[in-house]
């Protein structure tokens, strides 16, 4: 068995380029609408553009074709699925608090700043993050057994992703939750079903490249994703400013659920 390294190193290459041009694209707009939040709604999208150059330029390699347009398809479904959430959750609301509260300290030239605090940082992730999906093009094996467990894990991260977010879309929607904690439906068994969620998606990516050589390397992506969203830009952010806002009725939930995997709520004790 033989795997086409030049051609996987060509991928590489290309898909960092197409990186480089989608944030650099978004950082324009973004400054021209005076609003660097709108990176946000095209995290999603971005990986979608990896896959999609991926797999064209993948297409005159030995990369079994089921495999490259299953991946395709997995991440074109995540991603636009997550941006078009994204958008719709943001738009009439103005940049996010945490990029105005950023550019306050911005010094020196406007495009340096924001490639080092916001789109070189975020395209270098994005390129990271989307290996298993480039290194999955170039995997020449039927998907088989490990095939199918990589589906199956992505149907349960993109359910509970996508239904977490619905769930609490429409549990805000409701007047009458005004002040209130979510913690209904999937948002009782873990405080993040949407993180849960997008941390199995991305093991299941990582699932489907496993059989490459170097697929084994791509580990790196489900645990850069799963750690950001634990420890920086999700998990730990959110439940501190829950705390300031919603207090002991906060701080209830977080004694009673499961802090990420979806475990049944517990019981607390009164008293």
């Amino acid at each position: 068995m033989s795997y086409p390294w030049g051609d996987l190193a060509l991928n590489l290459a290309v898909s960092a380029g197409a990186v480089v041009a989608v944030m650099a694209i978004v950082m324009a707009v973004a400054c021209l609408i005076k609003n660097q939040s709108i990176i946000d709604i095209v995290w999603g999208p971005g990986f979608v553009v990896v896959a999609a150059v991926s797999y064209l330029v993948s297409s005159g390699s030995d990369g079994d074709d089921t495999r490259r347009l299953v991946v395709l398809l997995l991440t074109a479904i995540w991603g636009l699925r997550l941006g078009f959430y994204i958008g719709k959750r943001n738009l009439g609301h103005g940049e996010d608090p945490r990029y105005t509260a950023l550019m306050r300290h911005q010094e020196g030239n406007l495009v340096v700043f924001l490639v080092r605090k916001i789109y070189g940082l975020q395209g270098v992730l994005m390129w990271l993050v989307s290996l298993p999906v480039q290194v999955a093009m170039y995997e020449d094996a039927a998907l088989g057994v490990l095939g199918a467990l990589a589906i199956a894990v992505w149907v349960v991260g993109f359910g509970f992703e996508s239904i977490g977010d619905w769930q609490l879309t429409r549990f805000k929607a409701d007047p009458a939750n005004q002040g209130k904690v979510m913690d209904r439906g999937l948002w009782a068994w873990t405080r993040h079903p949407n993180y849960f969620g997008d941390s199995c998606v991305w093991a299941a990516l990582w699932l489907l490249a496993l059989g490459h050589p170097i697929g084994l390397v791509t580990v790196l992506s489900p645990v850069i994703m799963t750690v950001l969203l634990l420890r920086y830009s999700g998990k730990a952010l959110l439940e501190r400013r829950m705390l300031r806002s919603k207090g002991d009725a906060y701080a209830a939930y977080l004694e009673r659920t499961s802090g990420f995997f979806p475990m049944p709520p517990r019981r607390v004790r009164a008293g």
